[in-house]
């Protein structure tokens, strides 16, 4: 008995174009335009990263020399109250700085996207500007205005005859350092909100407007879902931002050296350990730790937007 089924045969891929030379020609020429960008890279950032990786597998002693010990250094930061200080004490910083500069750099966006705010041109180069200044310059002048000794803020108190209160006491640094974060990137964050907003469709924001919808109602429904993108990358380096502290720490300790100690950031901690204590092999496991609860928490946030943005 015979069988009448053909055999099908798959039709063979069709073989791509070969690359003239004009082609060959623009592509080396794009690598060439690339290569300082990867030349930097790595220079950098790679071969920097997997140096600190190797260091942070090494202790070395007085007595005894560099030995490896894996990780033993890791383990020991987990265990270290001074580490876990500066982190959970971060972790305050951005659950109460990063929502109200977040929400103020919101308001701002909102108010100059609405066609209502005279000048605003000037406004947001108002607003910009304290970014502008670098953050050395900025926290030493925030911590010019605190001091109690020697600021204008005290000076205008014992004109009153009161007493000035102290900003930079233990109990109240952290505030204080959150003003000067929020002053310095309330504006950045607010321009990256206006630019999402004026990419709104006006036909969007009309048709709400004949319908009835007025300007809370539509930044409410209309703009902030829009701009949920936007908001979500301002969140995710304000993350980055808050467990980087350094420059404010650093300045405010010569100002208020009890209220502030070596560990107040983990950030400033890696850099006492390296550069003070000459520890440079537990400083590197520090930072690597510090990069991975950065990378966690980023991961989280990013994950509980899809969810939700799946979820509507």
């Amino acid at each position: 008995m015979t069988s009448d089924t053909a055999l099908t045969v798959p039709p063979a891929r069709p073989r791509p174009p070969a690359r003239s030379a004009g082609d060959r020609r623009r592509a080396r020429a794009a690598y060439l335009f690339l290569a300082p960008f990867f030349v930097v890279f790595l220079a950098m950032l790679v071969i920097p990263l997997g140096y600190s990786g190797y260091l942070s597998l090494f202790r070395t002693r007085l007595i005894g020399g560099t030995s490896f010990v894996g990780a033993q250094n890791y383990l020991t930061a987990l265990s270290d109250p001074e580490f876990l200080a500066g982190v959970g004490r971060m972790g305050l910083f951005l659950l109460v700085q990063v929502p109200v500069m977040l929400g103020g750099a919101l308001f701002l966006a909102l108010a100059l996207d609405s066609g209502r705010a005279r000048g605003a041109g000037v406004l947001r180069l108002l607003y910009f500007v304290p970014y502008a200044v670098p953050g050395v310059v900025a926290t030493m002048m925030w911590g010019y205005l605190y001091g109690r000794d020697f600021g204008p803020l005290a000076q205008v108190f014992r004109a009153f005859g009161a007493s000035a209160p102290d900003v930079l006491a233990p109990g109240t640094v952290l505030g204080s350092m959150m003003n000067i974060v929020t002053w310095e990137f309330v504006g950045y964050n607010m321009i990256i909100m206006y630019s999402a907003l004026r990419t709104i469709p006006a036909e969007l924001l009309e048709a709400a407007s004949i319908d009835g919808a007025g300007l809370v109602r539509q930044a409410w429904s209309i703009k902030i879902p829009a701009i949920g993108p936007a908001i979500v990358l301002t969140v995710i380096f304000s993350i980055i931002g808050t467990f980087q502290l350094f420059n404010e720490p650093a300045l405010l300790k010569g100002i208020a050296p009890t209220a502030i100690s070596n560990g107040f950031t983990p950030n400033f901690y890696a850099y006492n350990l390296a550069f003070v204590n000459q520890d440079v092999n537990y400083a590197a496991a520090v930072a690597f730790l510090l990069g991975l609860v950065i990378a966690v928490i980023s991961y989280l946030v990013q994950l509980r937007v899809n969810r939700g943005g799946t979820a509507n």
